[in-house]
């Protein structure tokens, strides 16, 4: 009788606990859905600032829990611990990156329908779990930190979470920061980009959540239970205090001397991709930008800037547009998206041609699209994947150290996917740039793409206080001020262009100057408080 009685109390338990760790596998996928939601299209911003907490709370218990079982190798968690933080990601990336659906169907690279679909599915699929092992390996750097104190805990959380991120950054598939998701709401806390560029942002992100987190796990073991302690104290006052530091910075005047001051003409081309290539698509180039140009140069521009591959030609064939006539008689320096030659293959870049209609500089893209613009490992996948650039030929990196000279000075130059790498920013800033000059297509996605990219174009303009005018094919163009500011903004999918006057800084912000000092500063104190901590619980 009585070891029925236990076989059923054991069985219960078991239906608990399973239970209980289906509910963290669905508040661990809520929360990072949560974060998702914090970018366009829905930009609740404001989630973000929360959003991380519960994680931190269940890889805290799960991690205690397991170790509270006292098994012979502690260090060796089960395989569904790294379910939790593996959901969080793949919830906070696939919903923040759900437009890059957006490609299928890909009739316009003549792809049938059900092999686009699958494409599409290989690709949000991918960059989700991609984005899902980021946080799967802080999940498991933490669960190992669970006997240190709450204050350790968020110094090593906040320090690792931005390592991860410079990691993530360093390599070629990357795009939601933590930072992003206060832009372009937030431009107050996003000045903190100023003194350390993008991880600023993140670090006070991850700080404020970690701190709610350990408020809640000292109050659940707490008698009586209080919520309000020391570590929401401090999380309410760090909250005040950086976006105080933020606001200062955001009030500073931004200087517009006029013999600074640079009218830039852009002009949005809209030609859709399903043509972009074709005959037709290259007519309607030619004409759109002829035309815009012309316009743009009677209203006094000292400057137009088209969008990357506006003219889908290589750089030899400039002399037999339009285009280039129309440069050559009236006089203005124009900017053209096009492609440049690199041995046996090609490169997206940007031209400068004088008011001579000769070209001058050229900056090559150095960040393409994995998967999009090249293959990863193409000895490999090259056979299993089907390319999804419109050329046949093959695409290669710009160099990694590029300078733009223009007419009017430095530029600083990030074409397309670029904007989401603020170190190509920065050093193009560190060595001179004056002004930032984007040149997008953006034409592939849904309609949440383009605002995110501007996004990240603004947050580029706020860490190296400098204006920014960006030119892309379908939407969203725009002209930024350095405090983030957007001046003008295009409509989507129409055909347009527009002149601003936008100004020359040689300014140079802590981040340019420094680069990332935070995240090495945070990594050495957190590693330096974990060996004292440990010397010192095992001194006891």
């Amino acid at each position: 009788m009585n070891a029925k009685v236990k076989s059923k109390k054991e069985k219960g338990k078991g239906d608990h606990s399973f239970l209980t760790f289906a509910f963290y596998l669905l508040l661990s996928l809520i929360s990072g859905v949560l974060m998702g939601l914090t970018v366009a299209p829905v930009g609740a911003w404001f989630l973000a600032w929360i959003a991380l907490a519960p994680l931190w709370v269940i890889v805290v218990q799960k991690s205690n829990s397991y170790l509270e079982a006292k098994k012979p190798k502690p260090w060796l968690l089960p395989l569904t611990f790294y379910l939790l933080p593996l959901l969080w990601g793949v919830g906070y990336h696939s919903v923040a990156l759900f437009w890059i659906t957006g490609i299928h169907p890909m009739d316009w690279l003549g792809v049938p329908w059900w092999p686009s679909l699958a494409i599409t599915v290989f690709c949000w699929g991918f960059i989700s779990l991609w984005g899902g092992l980021f946080v799967t390996i802080w999940g498991a750097v933490m669960a190992h930190l669970n006997q240190s104190k709450p204050w350790l805990r968020v110094l090593i959380g906040t320090a690792l979470w931005c390592g991860l991120e410079s990691l993530w950054s360093s390599g070629s598939l990357w795009w939601s920061s933590l930072a992003y998701t206060q832009s372009p709401h937030n431009l107050v806390i996003l000045h903190l980009g100023q003194l350390s560029g993008p991880n600023t942002v993140t670090a006070a992100i991850a700080a404020i959540n970690g701190l709610i987190a350990e408020a809640y796990l000292s109050s659940a073991f707490s008698a009586p239970r209080r919520f309000v302690n020391k570590y929401l104290t401090s999380a309410t006052a760090l909250f005040i205090t950086l976006h105080l530091i933020g606001f200062y910075l955001y009030s500073q005047p931004i200087a517009q001397p006029p013999e600074a001051a640079l009218k830039i003409g852009i002009i949005q081309g809209n030609i859709p991709n399903k043509i972009k290539v074709k005959p037709e698509g290259y007519r309607r180039a030619i004409t759109g930008y002829t035309n815009g140009y012309v316009t743009l140069a009677a209203q006094g521009v000292n400057a137009v800037l088209t969008p990357e591959g506006a003219l889908p030609i290589f750089e030899r064939n400039f002399g037999d547009t339009p285009l280039i006539s129309a440069v050559q008689k009236t006089g203005v320096v124009i900017w053209v998206g096009a492609f440049g030659e690199k041995g046996r293959s090609y490169t997206n870049s940007l031209f400068t041609v004088n008011s001579k209609g000769e070209t001058t500089s050229r900056y090559d893209k150095s960040k393409l699209v994995p998967l999009g613009e090249f293959i990863p490992f193409e000895e490999i996948l090259g056979k299993l994947i089907s390319r999804l650039s419109p050329l046949d030929e093959h695409q290669v990196h710009g160099a990694a150290n590029q300078i733009f000279d223009t007419p009017f000075g430095r530029a600083i130059v990030g074409i397309c996917y670029e904007s989401a790498f603020p170190e190509i920013f920065r050093r193009q800033a560190a060595a001179g740039g004056q002004f930032i000059l984007s040149s997008s297509n953006d034409a592939h996605y849904s309609a949440a793409m383009p605002f995110q990219h501007h996004a990240q174009d603004i947050m580029r303009a706020i860490e190296t206080d400098k204006w920014s005018a960006r030119a892309t094919n379908t939407g969203y163009s725009a002209f930024v001020n350095p405090h983030g500011r957007t001046l003008w903004i295009s409509g989507y999918n129409i055909y347009e262009t527009h002149a601003e006057t936008i100004y020359r800084r040689q300014t140079q912000t802590l981040y340019v100057r420094w680069g990332d000092w935070l995240t090495p500063l945070l990594l050495g104190v957190g590693v330096v408080g974990w060996f004292v901590g440990k010397t010192k619980r095992g001194s006891t």
